[in-house]
């Protein structure tokens, strides 16, 4: 597919997905009930509400305008009911597809990034590429997250794991978070608009590919085109060493990053939450004998005293009385644990 061709079917699926799923009642055109053919609006229905011409309407679904101005462009996005995240989808979707075209650079964790992540101390981090693969992540982002995965697993780039995969495939990360059709969404979300951010990025699309053919789940939540804002989201998570708590997970942007972002975890000051994470923090003294710099995916400063360390063959993950194998059948990864996210 040429980079015309992909604009069109980005920006015409967009739309007509959208129109789909809006009801004359919630715009308030009236319903005249089993003689609509469609399931939502109407295109001249759309192109009344949004004051353009039904001839130019139908224009952009089939992706025959892709040069459409800003102005143009916000008078469907209203009518569309488009939050702050589905217009700016809509905006890069709609651009010419040879403007857009570019070389992605090689995703790389630089010695900014790493300073960066040491200054934020005990607080979780995960370092996440455009794709949503982990490019890095410190001992307690690792344990939080991923401890039944190899901590230098990052390392890896041809097999990095993926938080879209973990999220929709992995036994472990569906049971972290209570309510996991919500985190499910955020996933797809945040994944659509990487799509529209970097239409040409062929890893991307197998990403996507493999997600619809292996998970049901995903590829329903894929077909309704909803948007997610990289941002803060709060979770309840259900963590099998310290329990349920209450986390807030911050995205912010590498400056100069080409979409590599740190998701930081916090949780409120004095609650219960809080304190599980410093518990977790407690039970990630290095090995004897091990430095810091073991697992440089982690990055961890070496402030730790030896001689308050677990052995080396307990992980985390046993302290809290549970098998040293992980939800999905892998061994823990403190006993040569998988190399790869894919269950």
């Amino acid at each position: 597919m040429d980079d015309t061709t992909r604009g069109k079917s980005l920006l015409g699926e967009f739309l007509s997905t959208r129109r789909a799923q809006l009801k004359p009642a919630d715009v308030g055109l009236p319903d005249y009930g089993d003689r609509r053919r469609v399931p939502g609006l109407r295109r001249e229905e759309l192109a009344r509400l949004a004051g353009v011409s039904v001839a130019y309407y139908i224009r952009l679904e089939q992706g025959l305008s892709l040069n459409a101005s800003p102005q143009v462009l916000d008078a469907p996005a209203t009518a569309l009911r488009l939050d702050e995240a589905e217009r700016r989808h809509l905006h890069t979707s709609s651009g010419d597809a040879r403007q857009r075209r570019r070389r992605l650079p090689a995703e790389r964790v630089t010695a900014a990034v790493r300073q960066l992540v040491d200054a934020l101390g005990d607080s979780p981090v995960v370092v996440l590429g455009r794709r949503s693969d982990i490019l890095m992540w410190n001992r307690a982002g690792h344990a939080l997250f991923a401890g039944h995965l190899a901590p230098d697993s990052p390392d890896r780039a041809a097999t990095r794991p993926n938080t879209a995969r973990l999220v929709f495939l992995d036994a472990h990360t569906r049971d972290l978070y209570v309510d996991w059709p919500r985190k499910a969404r955020d996933v797809v979300g945040k994944l659509r608009q990487a799509v529209g951010e970097y239409p040409d990025d062929p890893r991307l699309a197998s990403l996507i590919g493999e997600l619809t053919m292996r998970s049901p789940q995903f590829a329903a939540l894929w077909a309704q085109h909803r948007m997610r804002a990289w941002d803060m989201a709060e979770y309840r998570m259900r963590h099998p060493t310290v329990g349920e708590l209450d986390v807030l997970q911050h995205s912010l942007p590498v400056p100069r990053g080409q979409g590599i972002r740190l998701v930081v975890t916090t949780a409120a000051p004095g609650s219960a939450s809080q304190a599980a994470l410093r518990l977790l923090n407690q039970t990630l003294q290095p090995a004897a004998g091990t430095s810091a710099a073991a697992h440089p995916a982690a990055d961890a400063p070496a402030r730790v005293t030896p001689s308050r360390t677990p052995s080396p063959a307990t992980s985390p993950w046993d302290l809290a009385g549970r098998s040293t194998r992980s939800a999905v059948g892998w061994p823990s990864s403190s006993r040569g644990g998988p190399t790869t996210d894919s269950p």
